[in-house]
């Protein structure tokens, strides 16, 4: 299950397969955010980040230009990984509430990040055909993952669409129609992991007060349960 894992993120930094987000994310590390200009920026597909036996996988969006993008992990360098990670580190997954850089230290406990798009795309905003073409790598996470996977936390709507075909296809399981995304919604079937909506950490969902670190507390909080770690 680990080679599984190793190879799989060893293939995803070297995807080439969408002419737009490749172009994206290699002009975004060339011209660089002024705040950032003499860092080396990533620049490529952005792997999952974790164990490797995981009960609690936490499905994004995408990386962030100068989140992922820029740093190599998911979720890092960015306000939305500030609030995350935060709330990692008080429900008792990660062994810091900081996320910064690969090479920061940073530890999880029984979670597992990764996202539905492993490029950083324009305006935050994949298409159709990216997020089906790089449905496949979703699709061979959750199937190294299967054998401990025990729930699925979606951050947004359009992780909670990318969900079903890879139920589908890893599980062979499909609800009889369609589940509406919703903060706390929860979708349980036998055989497959559970999935649970929560409104993803962006900075417009936690400056709003959309999303606040009680709301998150509590989604971290159900997913452990739901995971039998509680």
């Amino acid at each position: 299950m680990g080679d599984a894992l190793d190879r799989l993120d060893a293939e995803i930094t070297e995807c080439r397969r969408c002419p737009r987000l490749v172009a994206w994310r290699e002009q975004v590390a060339a011209t660089r955010r002024a705040a950032f200009r003499d860092e080396e920026y990533w620049g490529r597909p952005v792997p999952g980040f974790g164990p490797h036996r995981a009960p609690i996988a936490i499905l994004g969006l995408a990386p962030a230009a100068h989140g992922g993008n820029r740093t190599g992990r998911i979720f890092t360098g960015d306000r939305s990984g500030d609030v995350l990670f935060a709330a990692l580190h008080r429900a008792g997954l990660a062994n810091q509430p900081t996320s910064t850089a690969r090479d920061d230290g940073l530890e999880l406990t029984a979670t597992r990040i990764f996202a539905a798009v492993r490029c950083a795309p324009p305006d935050n905003k994949p298409t159709p055909q990216e997020r089906d073409t790089c449905a496949p790598f979703l699709h061979r996470e959750l199937r190294a993952l299967a054998p401990d996977l025990r729930v699925v936390v979606a951050l947004g709507a359009f992780a909670w669409a990318a969900f079903w075909p890879a139920v589908r296809a890893v599980y062979g399981v499909a609800p009889a129609r369609k589940v509406p995304f919703g903060h706390g919604a929860l979708w349980q079937a036998d055989g497959a992991p559970a999935l649970l909506g929560c409104y993803h950490v962006s900075q417009q969902n936690t400056f709003t007060g959309r999303l606040t670190p009680g709301m998150l507390d509590e989604i971290l909080a159900r997913a452990k349960r739901l995971a039998g770690l509680t």
